[in-house]
């Protein structure tokens, strides 16, 4: 049997329907390299083995990643009867009473579902490092950051312990880790992918799931599986013209592309190897025909964005919080949880349905300022963070009245984007001298993955990312 480690979910997919290997061969090689490989990451935090062996071991639905294993993140995506503890301690036990209609679509593509990865508690930060569960660890350098929220789907991705992961993103949670471990991150177009049954829309509309991949194909294939229309959403996003997977390699025209190489406002990390990291990219866009020009939305770095975006953030907490403690039956407190999640519970419980109202009306004015810049430009490109992977405990190393402060200062160019609902993706095309990848975003407009799928393929090619592996080893 062919190395599993650093094929691609495509590759392996294509293996499964040639019969070339099996889906428990598949499902035997990832559940070895993560017993190998996990205690040195932490990436997955709880595994169900015996299940996957007997899920490939029987009759798989016959979709287009048959066999293929997968982790979900320990956060959304849930499955009736098994754990799904969003990071939060009082939660490690509970067993949640529906499957989403995500978790459905994954399983009707085919793939083999291996755990649950890493989360902060609640996803309300921007690295892996829960007070309930143990720090995930990047296999760049294990004493830096994975990012956050989805910081263990990432590592886990990164390190080849299986070739894609469920990630989602509310302020750049699938986009901060993908850039801090080196790999594709693909936030889809609001209203792209389902949350329900049970929820319409999490952070007022900013929350959209989806996946880390180490390419781009897997990006697009992941998203054509996990998009279909379910019945009674609040919105649809409008419709692709065709399959995403078609649109790799496709042309996709001169393009008017805006850079953006540091933040608009005081405040922000301005890294150089960030602007580094945006150079390059810029190089390659102009060598592959392409006008670019500095320039990005004049509202992008409005002051008043992050105090209705942590209204936003805290009615939400509050709200999530309650719904857990009616599933465990009785109050969370406040020594059980974060100081950051009680800090949002205070403001939440003290807000006003009017106060989150008018937060919610601010960003759809906001948003417009926002999409009028797209009217002259095809993308946006700018760093994916302010930084490089931070050592581990940087966020609360100033102490916890600094921590807020310092987790602002590592995201100027993520979180607008939640809010407007656009589609953006990270491609892992810069190194530090020391080994750490450092991601480049691409903005496109409303609906217009086919466009970033399109010019992330032509990136891919002109600058393959695909040979470098961190340095991990079972």
């Amino acid at each position: 049997m062919p190395d599993m480690t650093w094929l691609d979910a495509t590759a392996q997919a294509e293996l499964v329907r040639s019969g070339e290997v099996s889906p428990k061969e598949l499902t035997e090689a990832a559940i070895a390299r993560i017993e190998a490989v996990n205690p040195q990451l932490d990436a997955v935090i709880r595994t169900r083995f015996d299940a996957a062996r007997q899920e490939a071991d029987g009759d798989l639905p016959d979709g287009p990643f048959r066999g293929v294993p997968i982790l979900f993140k320990d956060l959304g995506c849930t499955v009736a009867g098994e754990v799904t503890a969003f990071g939060v301690g009082p939660m490690r036990d509970v067993a949640w009473p529906v499957t989403s209609f995500l978790a459905e679509q994954f399983r009707a593509a085919g793939f083999v579902v291996l755990g649950r990865t890493n989360v902060p508690e609640l996803g309300t930060t921007v690295t892996t490092e829960p007070r309930s569960f143990p720090p995930a660890r990047n296999p760049w350098d294990t004493g830096h950051s994975t990012g956050g929220s989805s910081g263990g789907s990432a590592a886990a991705v990164a390190a080849g312990l299986v070739p894609v992961a469920h990630a989602n993103d509310g302020g750049g949670s699938i986009r901060i880790p993908a850039s801090e471990c080196g790999l594709v991150g693909l936030k889809p177009t609001r209203g792209r992918v389902s949350q329900g049954p049970l929820t319409g829309e999490a952070w007022a509309g900013g929350v959209a799931d989806g996946a880390v991949t180490r390419t781009v194909r897997d990006a697009a294939g992941l998203l054509d599986v996990i998009s279909d229309r379910m019945p009674g959403e609040p919105y649809y996003a409008p419709p692709l013209p065709r399959p995403l997977g078609q649109e790799v390699g496709a042309d996709p025209g001169q393009l008017r592309i805006g850079i953006l190489d540091r933040p608009g406002a005081e405040g922000y990390l301005d890294d150089p190897e960030c602007r580094a990291a945006v150079a390059g990219a810029a190089l390659l866009l102009e060598a592959l025909g392409h006008h670019l020009e500095e320039s990005a939305p004049a509202v992008m770095f409005e002051p008043e964005f992050l105090r209705h975006f942590s209204t936003v953030i805290a009615a939400d907490t509050e709200a999530t919080f309650q719904n857990f403690e009616e599933l465990l039956g009785r109050p969370i407190g406040e020594d059980e949880i974060e100081g950051r999640n009680v800090a949002y519970r205070r403001i939440g419980q003290k807000l006003s349905a009017v106060d989150y109202l008018d937060s919610r009306a601010w960003f759809g004015t906001w948003a417009r300022g926002m999409a009028s810049w797209w009217e002259d430009h095809d993308l946006l490109v700018t760093p994916t963070l302010g930084a490089p992977p931070p050592e581990l405990g940087w966020f609360t190393g100033a102490g916890p009245d600094h921590e807020g402060e310092r987790v602002v200062s590592f995201i100027p160019y993520t979180a607008q984007f939640n809010m407007t609902g656009q589609p953006a993706i990270t491609l892992p095309l810069h190194w530090t001298p020391g080994g750490l990848p450092v991601g480049v975003q691409l903005v496109a407009p409303y609906g217009r993955e086919d466009l970033l799928i399109r010019v992330a393929s032509q990136l891919e090619l002109a600058a393959s990312w695909a040979d470098r592996h961190p340095p991990v080893h079972a």
